[in-house]
């Protein structure tokens, strides 16, 4: 395999440089590290769609059933929120439970982008650039499972998805670019619960702060398998667990994968 380097360190992990493959490989516990070609996961991304219209919301749409917008942009008017961090904008969309949305550009200003009420599905949705979240699941019981399959975001100052209720969040096939974290189980909410985040094949080109953030004294997991992270540094961070809590603030306490959070298939570019 050509010549190696010495092992280096990257957000408390030890990888290899394979120099005469051009990739870095995670070797940390728990995890495996294989090529690209080897695992067959795709490490670029894929075009982003060209809007077909653009609609200004100066109201939540509301979405039950199955919707697909064919790929319309959709901004916040000013109703919503101005797409910044500031707390308590509102969603341009809300998901009913069992509802799925297909095919939408969330656009600039993108307020608190949609919120899921229970199971939901989000199917190529496509953030250009994420506002206070691109999606949050808000639901009551503890079998739901909020999917987002396909699609990508840019630009997240903080999160990506933010998982407040119970349940499963699933990020599948999706691509990501200049974010905090990709994932976010609640760290303060006043009910807390035990939450599970299930990452696959997916493509993120740093910055990056972590990938996802967890709280396994409250009882989350996370699974995590097939992931790039293109531009990757010695501050990028697969696992953050915080001891989350019902006021003040989260504490950060572990950037190591362990039982809680299982990580495999890395590729940190």
């Amino acid at each position: 395999m050509g010549s190696r380097k010495r092992p280096a360190l990257i957000g408390g992990f030890a990888v290899v440089v394979a120099a005469a493959a051009g990739l870095t490989a995670n070797a940390f516990a728990g995890t495996t590290a294989t090529s690209t070609a080897a695992s067959g996961k795709t490490s670029a991304a894929v075009a982003w769609p060209a809007a077909t219209s653009k609609t200004t919301l100066h109201a939540t749409r509301k979405i039950s059933g199955s919707v697909d917008l064919k790929n319309a942009e959709f901004i916040a008017g000013s109703e919503l929120g101005d797409g910044d961090q500031s707390e308590n904008q509102k969603p341009l969309f809300e998901l009913a439970d069992g509802a799925t949305l297909a095919n939408v550009i969330i656009g600039a200003p993108g307020a608190d982008g949609v919120h899921c009420l229970g199971t939901c599905t989000l199917k190529n949705v496509w953030w250009l650039d994420v506002g206070e979240d691109a999606a949050t699941q808000k639901g009551k019981i503890a079998n739901e499972v909020m999917t987002i399959d396909g699609g990508g975001a840019k630009h997240a100052g903080d999160k990506v998805f933010q998982h407040n209720g119970p349940g499963t969040f699933v990020i599948k096939n999706f691509q990501a670019e200049d974010i905090g974290k990709l994932y976010r189980s609640c760290g303060n909410c006043k009910t807390q619960f035990a939450r599970k985040v299930q990452i696959s094949n997916v493509v993120v080109t740093a910055p990056m702060k972590d990938l996802v953030g967890i709280n396994p004294n409250l009882g989350d997991t996370a699974t995590i398998n097939s992931v790039t992270v293109n531009g990757s540094s010695k501050k990028t961070v697969i696992c953050a667990e915080f001891k989350g809590v019902t006021h003040g603030e989260p504490k950060l306490v572990s950037t190591t994968p362990n039982a809680a959070c299982v990580a495999t298939d890395i590729t940190l570019k």
